[in-house]
């Protein structure tokens, strides 16, 4: 059976039969019908379409929503045709006939056929409980984007309440109400009493209820019975009558909690004697687990299971209007309220893909919630971005040191898939009142000091000021300005020389890309490659760094300059372009470099989708071009991958070159990461390098070469031209 081909039943009844077997069913189908509306009335405006099924699947009665009756109209179903599984395949119909204990739900691709993803289907079969003869079935058919759980429990209390009315009417009329109630198979618990207030009846859903049973139990007073035993003895007593009073039974801590509405009234024979009471209790367990799922969520958020932004504000904003109401919104009473933002967690989404992220999303919300205190908040506000909330006396320097504990949390790496990630955050704090009188002026002033200390450099925390206002407004300005710096020629890059550790001599240059804005000068590369990042024109920029460093390069060759290579640096973005490779091809043909003259630097996080990364270094690789690691030691690379990456060197991050004159740690670091590049024939350059004694360290360790500002510092092309000779000089001297 093909499940994109609509279906047609093999079998589908004339007007008689289909007239004979309505006749049939005639009085169920009025039963049906009368509780059927009051489902549409009860869901009105929901598109619902129920239907009655016999018990061989034959469709008996539509009714609901005429659109939703129309379209299966069209699609061949219509009263009269037969449902089975081997015409019309596996649907809610068969299934609920098949099992009948049981409600059937398939929504979206739960159906078999394609035709019915779009729909979400309901079925509970209903039978003569009595004897448990099987009638048929009861459907609801809506839009999937209408799904609800609730529906089943709605059509399984519906399919109750009509099989409880048809064995209502199929009992004998001139029965007493005693044995009109008193029924072997009701799904209610039911407690009778005498007048004199002891327990007569007790069925086998009223043990299952209390967790009482019923040899304990008949014969004793109903007063003593827990829960509902009062309201009972109250009818008696006083002929009270009680409806839907909810209670909850809870026998053990392994069995979950069951919730039922109870309802107890007196019974009276026909002179109005009193006979004793009637007490009964049904389950709404399934409806209160959905209520308490849906109220759940509404509060929660799906991935970490942590509070979200509906929760965060109506809490923080009630703790709010109690300081006002209270008229304690003083600076002896504040609320603190601090945006938590993960550090350029762009790119591990960007390379590892957003399940990872996900992932890691959870690790670093549990470690948040056990860093908490009990009356402390935590929400997450979506993406990579959590808010939390403090209140009390002196509740600035309170939440400074709060902030402190919490930024703590990631001082120790994070392992996913053995990876170890070193993530960083950023942290903004804002005070109530005096940063914001509400909780959204609050969030906003929170933020903008998120952004103040991401500025100040990763991994710190910093309280607003209104100040910082002019800084987020120049943030907005600086980015309206990108957009044009490409077109205006407003970039320009400088180079770093690269130095051959044994000899001195000049092997490379590195590319760096500095943005001439007309009225604010030169702007550092930390100040706009971040917004670039963010709005995407990073692949424009580095598009022009690449072809503007290979025409460079070759100039400089036909000026009779020594050949060295250019390395230029890619963003995650451009290293996770499939037409990279085109691109990089079309810039050395334009520039007519030769390949072995460029070099690539990527980064370890770069690395991680090794899925991506292996194909595309081999591809990079074939090209003729050279590969370098950078910032390496800082990342996230496994060594078990490194060995079959097509790379040519590793750049060790300048901070290590920095610590070597500082702690042995550093030297240490070093010294491993240079052996372990040579035991792999790779190259090894050291950045960073500004003193004389990390030059002869580094020397001792037979790192093959090194860049930094006690060689020369970035400088412009033009200055590298005109200067070379002096440059050479100078570094021959230093070196």
């Amino acid at each position: 059976m093909d499940s994109k081909t609509i279906p047609f039943p093999q079998k589908i009844l004339t007007p008689s039969e289909l007239s004979a077997l309505r006749e049939e069913y005639d009085e169920i189908l009025s039963v049906v019908s009368f509780f059927g509306e009051k489902v549409l009335q009860l869901l009105e405006g929901t598109p619902l379409l129920l239907s009655v099924c016999d018990d061989r699947g034959f469709v008996l009665h539509m009714m609901g929503d005429e659109t939703i009756r129309k379209t299966i109209h069209d699609l061949g179903i219509s009263p009269g045709v037969q449902f089975t599984e081997a015409s019309m395949g596996t649907n809610v119909v068969n299934l609920s006939l098949k099992y009948n204990q049981s409600p059937i739900e398939l929504i979206g691709d739960d159906h078999y056929h394609e035709y019915l993803h779009g729909s979400a289907c309901y079925a509970v079969a209903f039978h003569y409980t009595d004897v448990n003869d099987l009638l048929g079935t009861l459907t609801i058919m809506t839009a999937k984007e209408f799904k609800n759980p609730m529906m089943v429990t709605m059509l399984a209390t519906t399919v109750d309440s009509i099989e409880r009315e048809l064995l209502l009417r199929k009992q004998n009329q001139k029965l007493n109400i005693l044995n009109q109630i008193i029924m072997d198979n009701t799904r209610n618990g039911i407690v009778l009493t005498s007048r004199e207030g002891e327990i007569i009846t007790y069925n086998q859903y009223a043990e299952l209820f209390t967790g009482r049973p019923k040899e304990e139990m008949l014969g004793t007073e109903v007063r003593y019975l827990p829960s509902m035993g009062e309201y009972i003895y109250d009818v008696i007593q006083n002929g009270t009558t009680f409806e839907d009073i909810q209670m909850s039974f809870e026998h053990n801590e392994s069995e979950d909690r069951l919730v039922c509405l109870f309802d107890a009234f007196p019974l009276y024979d026909e002179k109005k004697k009193l006979l004793g009471a009637f007490g009964q209790f049904r389950s709404i367990t399934d409806r209160v687990k959905a209520e308490e799922k849906y109220n759940y969520l509404a509060n929660h958020d799906d991935l970490t299971k942590l509070p979200n932004r509906r929760c965060f504000k109506e809490k923080v904003t009630s703790i709010i209007q109690q300081l006002q109401e209270s008229g304690q919104s003083d600076s002896s009473n504040q609320v603190a309220v601090v945006c938590l933002d993960l550090d350029r967690f762009k790119i591990i989404n960007d390379t590892l893909g957003h399940s990872s992220g996900d992932t890691l999303l959870v690790m670093v919300a549990s470690r948040l919630q056990e860093v908490l205190a009990p009356n402390e908040l935590i929400a997450r506000m979506g993406g990579d971005e959590f808010m939390f909330a403090f209140s009390g006396e002196n509740c600035e320097a309170a939440a400074v040191m709060r902030v402190k504990d919490i930024l703590g949390v990631f001082k120790e790496p994070l392992n996913l898939n053995g990876y170890d990630f070193h993530l960083t955050a950023s942290a903004g704090i804002s005070i109530y009142p005096k940063d914001g009188r509400d909780l959204e002026e609050l969030m906003i002033t929170a933020d903008t000091a998120m952004y103040s200390a991401k500025g100040r450099g990763l991994n710190t925390y910093a309280l607003y000021s209104p100040d910082m206002n002019i800084t987020t407004r120049e943030q907005i300005v600086l980015e309206s300005s990108l957009r044009k710096a490409i077109e205006n020629e407003e970039f320009r890059l400088f180079y770093q020389p690269q130095v051959d550790i044994s000899t001195g001599e000049l092997k490379g240059v590195e590319a760096l890309v500095r943005w001439m804005h007309p009225s604010k000068g030169l702007i550092p590369p930390n100040d706009f490659i971040p917004i670039a990042e963010e709005t995407g024109f990073i692949h424009q920029i580095d598009t022009w760094v690449l072809r503007t460093a290979c025409r460079q390069n070759k100039k400089w060759q036909d000026q009779g300059f020594p050949h060295f290579r250019v390395s230029v640096n890619l963003s995650s973005m451009e290293f996770l372009d499939d037409g990279l490779v085109d691109v990089v091809k079309e810039a050395l043909n334009e520039s007519g470099l030769d390949p072995k003259y460029l070099d690539l630097e990527i980064t370890e996080t770069m690395t991680m989708n090794v899925d991506h990364a292996i194909p595309m270094l081999r591809n990079l690789s074939s090209l003729g071009i050279q590969i370098s690691i950078d910032d390496f030691g800082t990342g996230y690379s496994s060594l078990s991958y490194l060995k079959n990456f097509s790379i040519n060197r590793l750049k060790i991050d300048q901070s290590f070159v920095r610590d070597i004159s500082k702690d042995a740690n550093g030297t240490n670091i070093v010294s491993v990461i240079i052996a372990m590049a040579h035991s792999m024939n790779l190259e090894v350059v050291a950045e960073g390098v500004e003193q004389k004694e990390q030059l002869r360290f580094l020397q001792v360790q037979k790192c093959d070469e090194v860049q930094g500002y006690y060689f020369s510092r970035p400088i412009p092309a033009e200055e590298f031209e005109q200067s070379f000779p002096e440059l050479i000089a100078k570094v021959k001297k230093l070196y």
